[in-house]
């Protein structure tokens, strides 16, 4: 065989057309937003930590409060025993938000700022696989690493509970029952995929804008939407627009859940009511057209 028949294993290389491809782009590209962005798990386990502190505190004197809550009737005494791990969950998922929101602000800024997005770009991974890479995010990690944690926390709560009343001779059966590790757990889970879907156009949006915005990003997020409500309310007196901000934020709870203060089983869930709110699949639709504008910004936009 002549030299003219042969191939040399680096052909293509020096190729300006080649592209190796990856067995999995979108994997990987979500495994380097979480190297590179490690706030998504420090901030939450800080937040953890902070409440197990201020809920190790609280329990100075629980024995004694324990003894007149078990005294109340049953819904009563389940809403005052499951209050603290109640909101060691809020402050938890409330973290989960701000870190989605400003995380999704420097998604694409960031490379930008520093001009990495040169090297990104010389990868083998499209504009696509990486925007959707950057929305699994707040998305799906998020939610999951937070349902870790707050799970983690909550019965790290139970066990020192548990202690605290036994060395008391107590019984901790009444924290057991009146928090059920397991369904609050379901109900954890849920609520956390219903907030992330409910939440999707606030994320696609923060893309959006951390792509086209030369400096201040949170400033080019949230101020149309304060000058727009100002304007409507000084304009005509009405708070509409006002109010369907307020409902993207919180309105996932009437329909995701139905609530019943009397109850001793908590609340109670209701995915029918909430997969058929057109808020819902508005806001997908408003969360598809922000991510699809955020891939052709990040096609055609270079570093600052």
């Amino acid at each position: 065989m002549n030299s003219s028949e042969t191939v040399p294993e680096s052909a293509g290389v020096s190729d300006p057309g080649y592209r190796p491809t990856s067995p999995q782009p979108f994997y990987w590209s979500v495994w380097r937003e979480l190297w590179e962005n490690r706030s998504i798990y420090v901030a939450p386990v800080l937040v953890a930590i902070v409440v197990l502190f201020g809920f190790l505190v609280s329990t100075i004197g629980l024995p004694e409060r324990r003894r007149a809550v078990l005294l109340l009737d049953p819904a009563k005494a389940r809403a005052a025993i499951e209050a603290p791990y109640d909101m060691a969950a809020i402050m938890l998922i409330l973290t989960a938000f701000i870190v989605g929101v400003f995380y999704c602000l420097d998604a694409l800024y960031g490379e930008r700022r520093d001009r990495s997005i040169l090297f990104w770009k010389s990868l083998p991974v499209s504009d696509r696989t990486t925007l959707l890479s950057k929305a699994t995010i707040p998305l799906v990690v998020l939610p999951l690493v937070t349902f870790a944690i707050v799970v983690a926390t909550q019965l790290v709560m139970m066990l020192w509970t548990s202690v605290l009343l036994i060395s008391h001779g107590m019984s901790p059966a009444s924290t057991w029952t009146y928090v059920p590790l397991f369904r609050n757990s379901f109900i954890l889970l849920y609520g956390l995929a219903a907030i992330a879907l409910w939440h999707a156009p606030i994320y696609g949006w923060a893309l959006l804008i951390s792509g086209w915005a030369r400096r201040a990003t949170f400033l080019w997020a949230v101020l149309p939407f304060f000058a727009i409500a100002f304007f409507e309310r000084i304009t005509f007196g009405t708070s509409h627009f006002a109010s369907m901000l307020k409902d993207r934020l919180m309105g996932f709870a009437p329909t995701a859940f139905a609530f019943n203060m009397h109850s001793v089983n908590g609340p109670q869930l209701t995915p029918g009511t909430y997969l058929s709110a057109p808020g819902l699949w508005l806001g997908l639709i408003f969360a598809v057209v922000f991510l699809a504008a955020a891939i052709r910004l990040r096609r055609y936009r270079g570093p600052l």
